[in-house]
């Protein structure tokens, strides 16, 4: 007789994400009443972890399953999946390592959950799987953490406050740290993720034209980009274009409502924001090196070989300490603009946009701990509320896959803070005077 499925499984247990994630989740065994497992090639390793948190907690788990797994081992990756509800995938870098672990869980019934911040391996398993995932009824959402739940499920919250019609939205990402920063702020997996992202960037748009052949609607007024260095007045601060995966995981949410739903896409742009011109400049500075840098295969893995230098002390093989994890806060600003009411289906505003809202999503230790606590908690949310999810199944962005769901309201109650703090409607007479 076949065992049955654990609710959770948490794939890549050994690696730094993957502990957080183990430390996390027994957070959420009581309240949410899951079962669940670890994954990793190493069984001795796997358990070594289990005993480490075991004596930081004080939770016994020796009773706590144990699978070998291993990328490179498709049978073991089907083994693993087949034992599973969900998997919880901590394994990266996802372009090298992601895809066979996607194929496995739609092969044998499980649901599969990342925290990917490379596009091209999001839109690329959304190309070549979304459709064996709705035949088989699995659903495959990444980046469930940070980046880019703050973002996609921060634009949800947007939207739901708004109580009109969005135009457009700017988000703003601020980083600050309270206590001593004791070591790297990242671990090698995210750095190395971020040297791949840019290298095959090129790939992306090849990648959309195949994954979006048709262009969303053209709206009205056009959300144009901000120059690339701008003091801005929404945040009050100095900002740069944010290169990471949240303005294309938002898109892809937003061209989902709008083929799925019949309604107005958002158009979006996001931008980091630094407290000093001195500041945005070094990162400028930073950023152009690294780049610069991955442009040639030997410059390449001179990069990978001393993540410390060449991030000036910002990423490690070692990773992050636990008190400089804990001690990062991060807080993401939502403008946008839009209407008090919607306009009838198929036509657009006469009228320029009418209102604005600023909202704010906040909260700490983004890299590791929120990551696996939002990571854990979309598992639980495919577990509890799949009724609540679109169609039987599909390879989803956040904002997509948990839209009706209750997820933003266990985020809230699981240390991220949702705030609205200033909503404005221009009246007739506003615009006349």
């Amino acid at each position: 007789m076949a065992p049955s499925r654990l609710d959770v499984i948490i794939f890549g247990a050994t690696g730094y994400t993957g502990k957080v994630a183990v430390q996390q989740i027994l957070k959420l065994v009581k309240e949410k009443h899951l079962s669940w497992g670890v994954a990793g090639r190493s069984v001795t390793k796997l358990k070594e972890v289990l005993t480490e948190v075991s004596e930081k907690t004080g939770e016994n788990l020796e009773d706590v399953p144990v699978m070998a797994a291993d990328v490179s081992d498709y049978k073991s990756l089907s083994e693993m999946a087949v034992r599973a509800k969900v998997v919880v995938n901590c394994v990266g870098p996802y372009r090298f390592y992601g895809e066979p672990v996607v194929k496995a869980c739609i092969e044998n019934g499980a649901h599969h959950v990342d925290v990917s911040g490379e596009p091209q391996y999001m839109e690329r398993m959304q190309l070549e799987y979304n459709k064996a995932a709705e035949e088989k009824g699995v659903y495959v959402v990444s980046a469930c953490g940070f980046d880019s739940i703050p973002a996609d499920m921060g634009l949800i919250h947007f939207i739901e406050q708004f109580k009109g019609e969005v135009n457009s939205v700017e988000t703003y990402l601020e980083t600050d740290h309270v206590g001593k920063v004791d070591s790297a702020v990242l671990n090698y997996g995210t750095w190395e993720s971020a040297v791949y992202g840019l290298v095959h960037a090129g790939e992306l748009r090849t990648l959309r034209q195949k994954l979006f052949p048709t262009r969303l609607p053209a709206l009205l007024p056009k959300l144009s980009p901000r120059p690339m260095l701008h003091k801005n007045e929404v945040v009050n601060k100095w900002c740069l274009p944010f290169p990471g995966s949240d303005r294309p995981v938002m898109y892809r949410s937003q061209r989902f409502r709008y083929e799925q739903d019949k309604v107005r896409p958002v158009q979006v742009q996001a931008y980091m924001a630094f407290a000093s011109l001195l500041h945005a400049i070094m990162v400028i500075v930073i950023g152009g090196l690294f780049t610069l840098m991955t442009k040639t295969a030997f410059t390449r893995q001179i990069l990978l070989n001393h993540p410390k230098f060449f991030s000036f002390g910002f990423a490690s093989r070692e990773g992050p300490s636990e008190s400089t994890r804990t001690g990062a806060l991060f807080s993401l600003t939502f403008y946008g603009q839009g209407w008090t009411e919607r306009a009838t289906e198929g036509q657009e505003h006469p009228e320029p946009p009418n209102k604005t809202m600023l909202t704010k999503v906040s909260g700490r230790d983004p890299g590791y701990g929120f990551t696996t606590t939002a990571l854990l908690l979309a598992a639980v949310t495919i577990l509890k509320e799949s009724d609540k999810m679109p169609g039987k199944g599909g390879v989803l962005p956040p904002g997509a896959a948990f839209a009706k769901t209750s997820l933003i309201k266990e985020l809230a109650t699981h240390g991220l803070k949702f705030e609205v703090l200033k909503e404005e409607t221009t009246t007739s007479t506003d615009k006349s005077s």
